[in-house]
């Protein structure tokens, strides 16, 4: 299966520790294609549909409802966790996504 960055995937997050977002939803490939292609790893920020105004969410709209993209729970995980491909970011999306990770953890 091709994985391409900012595709959306259902997938199970399951198990968990703590405080660590959990149960099977819908996540933001974040890792670059050339990653996607040859490790048996992706990089991921799960989504969710509820949310509190943080700087590291990032509202989108999917499947006619509005969630978040939650940067500040951003994983790897095997790909064997992936259960179905579900759509991807629009530009606009991937733009403000790309601009709060290098704000996050780049600057």
């Amino acid at each position: 299966m091709e994985i391409i960055q900012y595709e959306i995937f259902l997938v199970n997050l399951d198990p968990t520790i703590g405080s660590e977002i959990k149960k099977t939803r819908p996540c933001v490939v974040i890792s670059p294609n050339e990653m996607n292609r040859h490790l048996k790893t992706i990089v991921i920020a799960p989504m969710t549909t509820s949310s509190k105004n943080y700087p590291t969410r990032v509202e989108i709209k999917h499947d006619n409802r509005i969630g978040w993209v939650v940067l500040d729970q951003i994983r790897t995980i095997d790909k064997q966790r992936l259960i179905r491909r579900l759509g991807r970011l629009s530009k606009p999306e991937v733009k403000e996504v790309k601009g709060v990770i290098k704000e996050t953890f780049v600057d």
